[in-house]
Parts: structure tokens; C-alpha cells; sequence
């Protein structure tokens, strides 16, 4: 049975899809986490993409490939149970945004959690496949470069890469926001709207999620 993997206070629980769609295609670089031989943690960092499939019962999928010689492959052989993560945008928040002195600095974040057994893919037209589509969403020009490259290169390349995909069972959307603290959230979005690429980034997210007024 699967368990939840982050504390998730009730303002800061998200369960709309499209939000957790939204992350995973903003941020597609994810933390692939799971148990070695020994029972210890192994990470790797992928881009992944996750395919929703048409039936709203059927669970996403999500897809990717290791490095051959990366050790976690082994490991998920006998222990394919996997966390995966995505990290959003993050950014400090300071105390003067609340129209009191009494108050602490936080920090607020954007997270997904889910959790699926790993299944691999070895076979070299579906790895050829799966990387067209991972790379289209990037740059879809470069399949044209591929297919010129020498057979005996791409041969090489796919050779030392397996494929993967991870069925989602279990779902986590942390979106901390300070939605619990409504009388600082219209100062807190006009500071995040002037600032760097992160603050500007929850400021949107802040709008997305009907929190501020926005002229």
C-alpha cells in the first residue's frame, strides 16, 4: 500500500489535475527516488513527461530513460517502487508583507509527489520513440538531426540508455502559497510580481489560483 511522502497541511493541499499537469510540464527536470539493494536511498535527475491518457480513470504515465551503467537501474530491477518529485518555483517570503509586526518570515514552494512501480523499455524502436517524444517538447526540430546521424551512432546512443515508465498510483500537489494567510497575500503578490524569475513565477501562480486581484 502506498503512504504519502510529504507533509501536507490542509491550505497547501491541491487536488486539481490541470495544476499538476502545469507543474510537470513547467518543470520537467524530477528527482527519481527509490531504495537500493541494501534498502538505502538512491536519486537520479530526469526530464520526464507524463502522458494523460483519455480515459479519466486510467492513471498517468510518466516517461523517461537512465543512463545504462547508473547503479539505480539494478536496483529497481528487484525493487521497482519509486518516488518521484517534482520541485516548482520557490522564493523567501519576508514578515512586511502582513499589515503587523508580529510575524515570521517563511518560504513558500510548488511540489508534486507521486509514487509508481518503474517499468523499463529496452527495445531499441521503443526507445528511438521515447526519445522523440521527450525531446519534441524542447526542441522538435532536432528529430531531423537525429535521423541524419549515422546508424552505427544512434545504435550507440540507444545502447547505452533504458527506457522507463511509471504508471502514477499516488498523487501529492503541495502548493504553499500562504493561502491560510489572506490579509498578506495581495502585499506578498505585489512584491513577488517585482521580483526574480522565482517570485515572478508564484506571483503567477498566485493569479492562477484566484488568490489576488489582478487589474
Amino acid at each position: 500500500m502506498l503512504s504519502d511522502s510529504i507533509y501536507l497541511p490542509k491550505p497547501f493541499d491541491d487536488k486539481n489535475p490541470e495544476h499538476a499537469k502545469t507543474l510537470m510540464r513547467e518543470h520537467p527536470l524530477a528527482l527519481v527516488i527509490s531504495n537500493s539493494e541494501s534498502g538505502g536511498p538512491m536519486v537520479s535527475h530526469l526530464p520526464l513527461k507524463c502522458e494523460v491518457l483519455s480515459e479519466p480513470d486510467e492513471p498517468w504515465v510518466l516517461w523517461g530513460h537512465f543512463a545504462r551503467i547508473n547503479p539505480q537501474v539494478q536496483a529497481l530491477q528487484s525493487k521497482p517502487q519509486a518516488l518521484v518529485i517534482f520541485n516548482g518555483p520557490h522564493a523567501y517570503m519576508s514578515p512586511s508583507v502582513y499589515p503587523d509586526l508580529v510575524r515570521v518570515p517563511t518560504w513558500n514552494y510548488l511540489t508534486l509527489h507521486v509514487q509508481g512501480n518503474v517499468e523499463f523499455l529496452d527495445d531499441p524502436q521503443a526507445k528511438d520513440q521515447l526519445l522523440k517524444q521527450l525531446i519534441a517538447d524542447h526542441e522538435h526540430v532536432y528529430a531531423q538531426q537525429w535521423r541524419g546521424l549515422p546508424e552505427d551512432y544512434q545504435q550507440k546512443m540507444l545502447s547505452a540508455i533504458v527506457g522507463f515508465k511509471i504508471r502514477i498510483e499516488h498523487r501529492q500537489l503541495k502548493l504553499k502559497l500562504n493561502q491560510h494567510r489572506p490579509e498578506a497575500q495581495q502585499a506578498m503578490f505585489a512584491q513577488y510580481a517585482q521580483g526574480d524569475e522565482n517570485m515572478q513565477s508564484l506571483a503567477r501562480w498566485m493569479s492562477r489560483l484566484g488568490m489576488v486581484d489582478v487589474p
